[in-house]
């Protein structure tokens, strides 16, 4: 199957028909990509899918919530579109299998890199906005977004911004945060962290980034004080 056929695949888990098929080609161009030949990345579309996602959220997050101030929209906001979440998007639609990359890149496990995953998704998004203008992506973000809206943000809670914010009020200063090792091969590490808080027993948690560690680390001991409900889905 060729590539245009195979990005008719995709339409079709996207749930929309592109007028130029060259952009959502283009979204699937990861930027090593650029070292092999004249071929136009996905940067561009990253960078404004990125801020189509925010207006979306914002405007879900206004609508869903009519009684919640800027304090409380905010950590939601981010929970929903940090890279991670976009990253689980990726997979949601299937887009890893479409991704084109270098052969190093490729060789590197670019397939399975949440910061790759997440960029892809975001210039996808782009790429619908700028084909077919914010209902177009609306339409693809209500597909994942909408519909796991709360399960997203309790998966995806800023716990640094709130153990720190925590801790501060307390006047026990600024967590400071440790990698204790790391593990795995030097494409796929796996980083173990440990929080620590002034007059606190320091928490310790594993994670396929250094900040998944730290955040993993940080929610452990809000949930040890009794600050945080633990995720349950």
């Amino acid at each position: 199957m060729n590539r245009r056929s195979r990005l008719g695949e995709l339409e079709t888990k996207l749930g929309y028909k592109f007028h130029d098929i060259s952009l959502l080609e283009r979204a699937l161009n990861h930027s090593s990509l650029l070292s092999e030949g004249d071929v136009r990345s996905l940067e561009r579309l990253e960078f404004l899918g990125d801020r189509v996602l925010g207006l979306l959220t914002a405007e879900e997050l206004w609508r869903r919530y009519p009684n919640f101030d800027e304090g409380d929209m905010a950590p939601r906001l981010n929970a929903l579109v940090r890279k991670e979440t976009c990253a689980e998007a990726a997979v949601f639609f299937g887009l890893p299998e479409y991704i084109r990359f270098s052969k190093a890149e490729e060789g590197a496990g670019g397939r399975e890199k949440v910061s790759v995953l997440g960029d892809v998704c975001e210039a996808m998004l782009g790429a619908l906005y700028i084909d077919g203008g914010l209902e177009a992506a609306r339409k693809t973000y209500n597909a994942f977004w909408q519909k796991n809206f709360e399960s997203l943000f309790r998966r995806y809670r800023d716990a640094k911004t709130e153990l720190q914010e925590w801790a501060q009020k307390q006047g026990r200063g600024v967590p400071a945060y440790r990698e204790l090792s790391r593990s795995g091969p030097a494409h796929a590490p796996f980083f173990t962290v440990e929080v620590q808080v002034e007059d606190l027993k320091p928490e310790t948690a594993t994670g396929k980034s250094k900040r998944q560690a730290q955040m993993d680390a940080a929610e452990k001991l809000l949930v040890r004080e009794g600050l945080w409900e633990p995720e349950n889905d």
